[in-house]
């Protein structure tokens, strides 16, 4: 029952609530494994800052830049040129889902980002502001 309720506390979750909440997740130190292209290597990466910002016309999604610094790899990797250290973004978005067992829940946009120009902009320059950006 106590399972049932807190999913359901989840899917009542709006977007303002569901930013405090990764925020402080995302607070927590932990590594962020992902897969080589060539799929017998992994690369992980720290999360150092993050910028998140609602789409201005629908308040189920979210969109999400992410400065990763890659402290390890294992297994075999593709790209020799990628070293220990190395600084990358991601861009992506959470977005409430519909279907299946995402419905009702916030979830990570599987697809790449489709953005309105405005709030791309905004989302830059929050970004920089919040030296997410380091450029």
């Amino acid at each position: 029952m106590v399972y049932f309720c807190y999913l359901y506390q989840l899917s009542m979750e709006n977007y303002k609530n569901f930013i405090k909440r990764k925020n402080t997740d995302f607070k927590k130190s932990k590594l962020i494994p992902l897969k080589d292209i060539g799929r017998k290597g992994k690369y992980y990466f720290e999360r150092e800052a993050w910028t998140f910002l609602p789409q201005h016309n629908l308040q189920n999604k979210v969109f999400l830049i992410e400065r990763l610094r890659l402290i390890k790899t294992d297994g075999k990797t593709s790209h020799a040129k990628v070293k220990i250290g190395d600084v990358e973004y991601r861009f992506g978005y959470y977005i409430v889902g519909k279907i299946g067992r995402a419905k009702d829940r916030w979830t990570w946009g599987q697809y790449c980002p489709i953005i309105p120009g405005t709030d791309f902009n905004k989302l830059i320059a929050k970004a920089k502001k919040e030296k997410t950006l380091l450029f």
